[in-house]
């Protein structure tokens, strides 16, 4: 695992404690700023992820 694929699952992490905030102290706009910084942190692991893959699969070659 790389530091973008740590720094992506720690902002997915973030966003959830964010949302769940919201939802406890009734903010949407609190909710939906976590959703959305959830969410970001997802694509950025994922892609990190993806790369990862590629790299590995290149070095098998």
């Amino acid at each position: 695992m790389n530091k973008d694929q740590i720094k992506g699952r720690v902002e997915e992490a973030k966003g959830k404690v964010k949302e769940a905030a919201g939802v406890i102290l009734d903010d949407k706009g609190l909710e939906i700023e976590g959703n959305v910084q959830k969410n970001v942190g997802k694509v950025q692991s994922g892609f990190d992820d993806l790369k990862e893959d590629v790299k590995e699969s290149i070095d098998k070659i």
